[in-house]
């Protein structure tokens, strides 16, 4: 029977739960809410000591609603307990969670409850918090005789509803309190309107908003603070309190006459961004030590301020001041805030007429700029004017007008103007920080920097204008979305801040000022422009004029006078070059301009090419490389050694793009120096233009230097072959004479080598009368059987020496068995005698022979011992004729590719062609040409070495 009379049970607080429940939703009445549920926290619980109270979070206290005591004493049960930190009590309220004790009486953290305690002698107890949401409403407290008397699980859960439903009821009874409440703001605002509209007076408005907002808030003083932008303090304006504003201190009782925003800075900022300021019992809306000083500068303990604007400016706030601690409620807030907007609806009312004249005169000043800027007068003056009446309509100190100058990477003053019993500035300012030039380049309106020594913007500016007394700015880009190159700037002595109108003001003016910035920027751009021109036609000059000198001296005059003519142009100090020649290890320096001591170079310094840093990094690069004093290793410091020096340029000496430079510009100049596109596009085209001058010296003193010894070759050569013809003619005369006088000194096997001596020195007559200074070519028809008969046979001695075997393949059987002097001559047959006789080429024959000549000799000179040299011969149907030559000798890889190159030969650059073989090689391949024809070297992928060689067919 044990399980039935449980399920009854637990039927039965089902049904109580339900029915409690039911009671708490229909009930609207905050005492019968309280009753309910104590009533039923006594029916089903075991507790002695039930006490249930309600929180003010308002002014952080709790009020007892009611409960049950051992002893039927309700004094304990209604009282007002102030919540203390580390009480008991607070610890429930604040952290809404419940709460046990074994016993009561021991507990130091609830005095009062320590007490009862020790009264009723209650042990046992457990707290618990009415709650909603995250909203603690008021606790439940229950105690009991026994020790450590707790709620078991189904007991906690069943109160925990009940207190849950409590929670919600009571949550709601408070919001429909507030709107209640809220509703009756109304009614005061209403008559307070009605009475404004009725005044004419705006100090008698002011008035009648400080009466309606002191009888309905109720606070111990009520105030009107007006701002005043020049010192940036609040004046006591109205207060409900006789004000004496002769004094510079309030007597006891009323209200002070000045709150200065520099030392309430956090305050000022709320007011200004338009939010209501609050401090009362132990919270604030400012931090603890503004809240400090701002009470103690009030001398009150709470206050509820909000802010009076119009049209954006703040012109003051409505504060509502009390001498002990308050909560203020929202209506309190709601109230005040409306009351601040009632004033700043009628303010602009006030001085209306010296509003309308102020906007004519600010018209009027941007029309008169506008006008003189775009009508013939001196930008200067147009400045001078417009500034001064800046600075009197904003009554500010200082105008000035900033350009930033991108090869020095600072802001220089253009134009100033200032009070009459101040000194012009002389100094640059630093380039502005990223941050700093991102909020101008976006900016739309004028930068408003109320106290420089606080804001964080501007940082870099700071020193400057403090060390000349500038303690507020008013910044305006010159050109609305672009980087900030022009800037107007409005400075003042004092700390202060500007109306929206005066911001406006500057804005239109400063945009109107970019206008004569640009036009200065245009013209000098165009100056530039014409030096630049200037240096490039002195260049050009001196190259005519000096350009033989330079070459007899040897004191780089072209160099010197371009480096100073590109200093010059990109206006640095310091400007010098590492020059070397093809093939050389060590560079030399060529000083053009070293301005003064600080930056020094050691010329004499002779320069590792192969380990100095600026030149390995320059040949690197396709473009100029721009770097600081840091980056430079020890060795390069050791001789660029000038302690001011700190941004560097390299410009490499290139006449196109990928060629390897043989000199190195640098130029150099102090640290806070920045490199402008324009001065970097007058660099490059400067040392591009030197490049190609020092190229065309440099190649005219080469092919100066080679033809004066080629002449001086040819000419010995030419007066040596005649030499030689004089002694050999009449030596050949009297060989004849010898033979006619005496027939029996005729021998069969002189004649041929008289014949032969004969043909030579015709031979040599013919080249020494005709082709003295200039080659002749003859066009004959040789056969190509004999033409190779006889290269082959002027190498007799070097193929029995070397062991050599030539095979020639292509031609007719006639030649089959030749084997001259031993050598190894393999004639195929694979034509016949008539192809043969086509196989004839177009050329002159002398010439012809020697180009085969040296082919084939070169080709036995790199054949080893014992090879085998073959002659391929084949006609080509365009008329062309292939003499191949193949070996099995090796050639130099570089040889084999400058042969075979298409893109025109560096003169200056080392070759493997300025030498034999490759000379030898290279004139064959330029001879080849001069006979209609063409030579090409390559390798075969069995590694033979081919030498082919196409001449025109004499019958095509």
């Amino acid at each position: 029977m044990g399980p039935p009379e449980k399920s009854i049970a637990a039927e039965k607080q089902i049904h109580s739960l339900g029915r409690v429940l039911q009671q708490l939703r229909e009930e609207d009445n905050v005492e019968v809410l309280i009753e309910t549920t104590i009533a039923y926290i006594r029916e089903h619980f075991d507790y002695q000591l039930i006490w249930i109270a309600l929180y003010d979070r308002l002014n952080h206290t709790l009020f007892g609603k009611g409960g049950i005591t051992p002893t039927r004493e309700s004094n304990f049960l209604y009282q007002r307990l102030v919540l203390s930190p580390g009480d008991l009590l607070e610890q429930v309220v604040i952290e809404q969670r419940p709460l046990g004790l074994a016993d009561l009486r021991v507990e130091h953290r609830a005095e009062t409850l320590k007490e009862v305690a020790k009264k009723f002698k209650i042990q046992g107890t457990v707290i618990l918090p009415i709650r909603y949401r995250d909203r603690c409403l008021g606790l439940v407290l229950l105690g009991s005789q026994n020790w450590g008397f707790l709620l078991g699980g189904d007991a906690k859960a069943r109160l925990s509803i009940v207190l849950a439903e409590l929670g919600a009821v009571l949550y709601q009874y408070e919001i429909d309190l507030q709107q209640k409440q809220a509703k009756r703001i109304d009614e005061p605002l209403l008559r307070l309107l009605d009475s404004l509209r009725s005044l004419t007076n705006f100090e008698e408005k002011l008035e009648t908003v400080v009466e309606a907002t002191h009888q309905f808030v109720a606070p111990s003083r009520t105030n009107i603070y007006w701002f005043q932008r020049e010192g940036r303090s609040f004046w006591c304006r109205t207060s409900n309190q006789q004000v004496n504003p002769s004094r510079n201190a309030a007597a006891p009782g009323q209200p002070p006459l000045g709150i200065s925003a520099q030392d309430l800075t956090e305050f000022y900022y709320a007011l200004a961004v338009n939010q209501i300021v609050w401090i009362g019992e132990s919270r604030s809306s400012l931090n603890t030590h503004v809240t400090g000083k701002l009470l103690q500068r009030l001398r009150v303990r709470s206050l509820l301020a909000a802010p009076i604007i119009c049209q954006k400016d703040l012109l003051g706030f409505l504060a509502v001041e009390g001498y002990q601690s308050r909560i203020w409620t929202d209506a309190d807030k709601n109230f005040i805030q409306s009351a601040a907007g009632f004033i700043s609806l009628t303010a602009p009312t006030e001085n209306m007429e010296a509003t309308i004249s102020q906007i004519r005169a600010d018209a009027q000043l941007t029309s008169q700029v506008a006008q003189a800027i775009y009508g013939e007068h001196d930008l200067q003056q147009v400045l001078h004017i417009c500034a001064q009446r800046v600075l009197e309509r904003l009554a500010s100190t200082r105008f000035l007008l900033l350009r930033y100058d991108p090869d020095q990477n600072h802001y220089q003053i253009l134009h100033q103007s200032q009070l009459a019993n101040r000194r012009p500035l002389a100094y640059t300012l630093n380039a502005l920080k990223d941050l700093d030039r991102q909020l101008l380049q976006r900016a739309t309106e004028a930068v408003e920097i109320e106290n420089l020594d606080d804001d964080l913007r501007f940082f870099n500016w700071r020193p400057f204008f403090s060390e000349n007394g500038v303690h507020s700015l008013l910044i305006c880009n010159c050109a609305q979305g672009s980087s900030p190159t022009a800037l107007v700037v409005v400075a003042h002595e004092r700390y202060r801040s500007w109306t929206n109108l005066e911001k406006e003001l500057l804005w239109i003016v400063s945009q109107q000022v970019g206008v004569i910035v640009r036009q200065w920027q245009l013209q000098g751009n165009n100056e530039q422009q014409k030096t630049i021109l200037q240096s490039f036609q002195q260049c050009l000059d001196i190259l005519g004029q000096n350009q033989n000198q330079t070459t007899q001296t040897g004191e780089y005059l072209l160099e010197r006078t371009a480096l100073q003519q590109i200093a010059a142009v990109v206006n640095c100090p310091l400007a010098i070059m590492l020059s070397w020649s093809p093939g050389d290890d060590r560079a030399t320096i060529i000083p053009g301009l070293v301005s003064n001591e600080g930056f020094e170079v050691v010329v004499n310094t002779s320069i590792p090419i192969h380990t100095e840093a600026l030149i390995q990094w320059t040949i690197s690069q396709e473009s100029y490389l721009s770097l600081t004093i840091d980056d430079l290793p020890p060795p390069t410091r050791n001789w660029l050694s000038g302690y001011d020096i700190g941004q560097i340029l390299l410009i490499g000496l290139r006449t196109y793009t990928y060629s390897q430079p043989t000199s190195v510009v640098i130029l150099a100049d102090h640290r806070q120096r920045y490199w402008s596109e324009q001065s970097l596009s007058a660099a490059e085209t400067l040392v591009f233009q030197l490049a190609w001058l020092q190229r065309q010296q440099d190649i005219t003193q080469l092919l100066a230097a080679t033809t004066k010894d080629l002449q001086q070759l040819n000419w010995y050569k030419h007066r040596s072959l005649e030499e030689i013809y004089k002694a050999t003619t009449p030596l050949i005369a009297q060989i004849n004479d010898l033979a006619i006088n005496a027939p029996e000194n005729k021998d069969k096997r002189t004649q041929p080598i008289l014949r032969q001596l004969e043909q030579t020195t015709a031979a040599i007559a013919h080249l020494l009368q005709h082709e003295q200074w200039e080659l002749q070519v003859k066009w004959e028809t040789v056969p190509i059987a004999s033409l190779l008969k006889r290269a082959i046979a002027r190498l007799d001695n070097l193929l029995k020496q070397n062991k050599l075997w030539i095979g020639v393949h292509g031609l007719g059987s006639s030649d089959a068995n030749q084997d001259s002097n031993k050598t190894a001559t393999d004639l195929h047959n694979t034509q016949t005698l008539a192809d043969r006789s086509a196989m004839a080429i177009a050329g002159d024959m002398v010439k012809v022979e020697l180009l085969l000549h040296e082919l084939l000799l070169t080709a036995c000179h790199r054949s080893p011992s014992g090879g085998r040299v073959d002659i391929w011969c084949r006609r080509l149907q365009e008329g062309m004729v292939d003499i191949s030559i193949t070996d099995n000798g090796e050639i130099a890889p570089q040889i084999l590719a400058e042969l075979n190159q298409t893109q025109p030969k560096d003169v200056l650059a080392v070759s493997s062609l300025d030498k034999p073989p490759g000379l030898h090689l290279l004139i064959c391949k330029n001879f080849s040409r001069q006979m209609k024809g063409e030579l090409n070297f390559y390798q075969l992928e069995d590694g033979r070495i081919v030498s082919r060689l196409l001449l025109p067919l004499a019958n095509s």
